[in-house]
């Protein structure tokens, strides 16, 4: 078994090789691979005039291209797919009694996976519009999910035939161009205090209306919390500012220091000052997240309340804090720095303090691929931890922890309710940043509601406190308290 990843970067050579002959054997020479291959094929015939960068598709073959393409499809599926998948010629493969639809429109989306034969690939093919999907993209998301397994049986004579195939549909070519919306993969390495500033401003200086239009009138990027439901996604998104404010211990004591990292748009910030009096200092690296947020609190008569600093955690020296928020932050730190990051805002609470860590997590930790398409289009560098691994570096940086709570099935609403605005603002959102953005973001969005359904990740909050020298942490005994 190999994966199949493996198979098309094989193919995606795109140089001259030795025709393809009736022997017992093939030998084809790759170049970009730097190796050879021995394919056992007895039972193939071929014309020894024919090489790999022929163009059978106008030799007068009437095959459609679902046609050619049945075998593969299907092994790819495990079978007949449940989705339609309609091809540029009219012909299609599939479920045919479904509104789900995956539309090639062009042979140049296989001409992006034989170039880059993995989910980059295939992520630019539909980011390009060379594939659209029609239906409930949750729905489309989740068959191809349960259908296509991770690994795929290759035999040789499918090798043979997937050549003869690309051949004579013509998909042989240059490179296709790359989206202007791919982020440029950094040169040196990763989490340092430049190149996290450049993975931070493509994700977040998309734009403030861009924003506005998916997040609604919170203006607030993270899991937000669903207390029954006739919550809206405005409120649900108080609840959890509230529950945070809660286990920081805004509610027991007013006038409290907050530190929060990563602020955004200043919403946690303002709910802090707002409801519970505390001072904050709310700090992020997106220079349109500090404007908008500023702006923000000047309206709410927050000045003396709260501080929005463009500024890198690691540089905050000389200050000292009640409370500590990350939401939504962490998962752009990394298992290398999360030490660092921890032992940083260790020295930044007084005795007593506590930190509220939200973020997405994943059993074992996943970093995001140099080759995946939320590293290249959505979310740079990004890394999700696992939950164990967060509880244990926080206690070896000097934190009691305290309290661990799943709201994995919230994310899911709220990312929900995030497609629901951008499809009813679709026009007004393109209008705004182009439709190739538009695509990359409801594919995201709708792929990580997926996630979290499925278990596939979560999100926890981890709740930690410095405890006194005496050993106590005046902690409430109970989570009552915290509603």
């Amino acid at each position: 078994m190999i994966n199949p990843g493996f198979l098309l970067d094989f193919f995606a050579y795109q140089t001259p090789c030795l025709p393809l002959c009736a022997a017992e054997h093939i030998i084809i020479v790759n170049k970009k691979w730097g190796g050879i291959l021995s394919l056992d094929h007895k039972d193939h015939s071929c014309n020894t005039n024919h090489s790999i960068h022929s163009t059978d598709y106008v030799t007068g073959d009437k095959k459609s291209v679902a046609e050619r393409l049945s075998h593969f499809i299907h092994k790819l599926f495990d079978g007949v797919p449940s989705v339609k998948i309609e091809f540029w010629d009219g012909s299609s493969l599939g479920t045919r009694d479904t509104k789900e639809r995956i539309i090639v429109t062009s042979r140049r989306a296989l001409r992006y996976l034989l170039w880059s034969p993995n989910e980059l690939g295939l992520s630019r093919a539909y980011i390009m519009g060379d594939i659209r999907i029609e239906g409930d993209i949750f729905r489309l998301l989740a068959v191809l999910d349960s259908q296509i397994p991770k690994y795929i049986k290759i035999s040789s004579r499918d090798v043979f035939k997937l050549f003869i195939v690309s051949s004579r549909l013509g998909i042989f070519g240059p490179p296709p161009k790359v989206p202007e919306e791919e982020f440029k993969p950094h040169k040196k390495g990763l989490h340092n205090l430049s190149s996290d500033k450049k993975a931070i401003s493509h994700h977040y200086d998309v734009g403030n209306d861009f924003y506005r239009l998916i997040l609604g009138e919170s203006m607030t990027y993270s899991c937000a919390r669903f207390i029954g439901d006739v919550y809206t996604l405005a409120q649900a998104q108080e609840a959890k500012h509230d529950l945070i404010c809660a286990k920081l211990g805004l509610r027991e004591q007013s006038g409290l220091k907050l530190l929060d990292i990563g602020c955004g748009w200043g919403s946690m910030a303002i709910h802090a000052a707002k409801r519970y009096n505390a001072y904050v200092l709310g700090i992020t690296l997106s220079e349109k997240q500090a404007s908008y947020a500023r702006q923000r609190v000047r309206e709410a008569g927050l000045e003396d309340r709260v501080e929005i600093r463009v500024q890198d955690y690691r540089t905050i020296k000389n200050e000292q804090f009640d409370a500590v928020s990350s939401v939504g932050m962490f998962e752009h730190v990394g298992t290398a720095r999360s030490k660092e990051y921890f032992t940083q805002i260790r020295s930044l609470l007084l005795p007593g303090g506590r930190l509220c860590n939200h973020a997405i997590s994943k059993p074992g930790g996943s970093k995001l691929g140099y080759k995946t398409f939320a590293n290249r289009y959505v979310f740079p560098d990004g890394e999700l931890q696992d939950v164990g691994n967060v509880v244990l570096v926080m206690e070896e940086a000097g934190f009691e922890v305290r309290d661990v709570e799943s709201l994995r099935e919230h994310y899911d609403q709220t990312l929900h309710c995030w497609v629901e605005n951008l499809e009813n603002n679709y026009d007004e959102v393109v209008r705004l940043v182009g439709e190739h953005r538009v695509r990359a973001w409801h594919l995201y969005m709708a792929a990580s509601a997926n996630g979290f359904r499925s278990n596939h990740m979560s999100i926890h909050q981890v709740l930690g406190v410095v405890p006194w020298s005496d050993g106590k942490s005046y902690m409430p005994p109970t989570r009552n308290s915290w509603g």
